[in-house]
């Protein structure tokens, strides 16, 4: 859903960046579907440092899915590097690349991926439970982080008994609970009405503004446009990199 607010680069809040969290070096990828190889990325370099708010652009088919997914250690490269935080990450087993998914990366889906019979609260505590926290803490910081987005209210509701902007707000209480290295936003706007999606990427820019490194993923430039820098894709490539600084 696409309202008609614009943002300008002289509106913009530019924190300065921090040292570089993410390092791609020539990455590939490439399926392999009946006797056809698609080749989804075709040699990618990127870097991205702490403390950016990043908005990956790119029409279907242009390779940005498939770049998140290599972002979020959802999947692997067929060649190339890439380094989280200084360690390569390329080559790693699925339980390391859990275990950095769990601790060091918060996502935000467009369908809010929540269990349906759990409540907000338990909801956000699920990364804490992964990663062996304690009862009581678990409960304080899923606490915190529902109050940090406007829901201390609603901490003993279940998904269906939210709007929801308030279901998309607590997938971002559950993606800040471990105070991740890197926020990584899906289409974070796809499924809600232009009013509530301003609400939500006002809460993504609070989140930036605070120290926060934000990467979003969008085909719309209305939400492309609250970022400070935009990498369009196109054809599993890199087509432009603006710095809006």
């Amino acid at each position: 859903m696409q309202s008609d607010f614009e943002v300008t680069a002289d509106d913009l809040i530019i924190r300065p960046k921090g040292n570089v969290v993410i390092r791609i070096h020539q990455i590939t990828k490439e399926y392999e579907m009946g006797y056809t190889t698609i080749r989804a990325l075709k040699g990618v370099d990127l870097l991205i440092h702490c403390n950016e708010y990043l908005a990956i652009m790119g029409p279907s088919g242009s390779g940005k899915s498939t770049l998140m997914n290599m972002l979020g250690c959802l999947d692997t490269p067929t060649t190339g590097r890439y380094e989280f935080n200084g360690i390569d990450v390329s080559s790693m087993e699925d339980d390391e690349l859990a275990e950095i998914r769990n601790r060091k990366i918060g996502f935000v889906f467009q369908t809010f991926n929540l269990l349906p019979r759990s409540t907000s609260l338990q909801n956000v505590e699920l990364p804490l439970i992964y990663a062996g926290v304690r009862a009581e803490e678990r409960r304080q910081r899923a606490e915190q982080a529902l109050n940090a987005v406007g829901l201390g209210d609603r901490m003993q509701h279940r998904p269906n008994e939210l709007s929801g902007g308030q279901r998309q707000r607590v997938a971002i209480a559950r993606a800040l609970v471990n105070n991740p290295a890197l926020i990584l936003a899906d289409e974070p706007t796809g499924n809600l009405d232009s009013r509530t999606g301003e609400e939500i990427m006002g809460i993504l820019e609070n989140l930036y503004t605070n120290g926060h490194t934000v990467v979003v993923v969008t085909h719309e430039q209305n939400v492309a446009c609250r970022a400070r820098r935009i990498v369009r894709m196109r054809d599993g490539l890199i087509e432009s990199d603006e710095d809006r600084a």
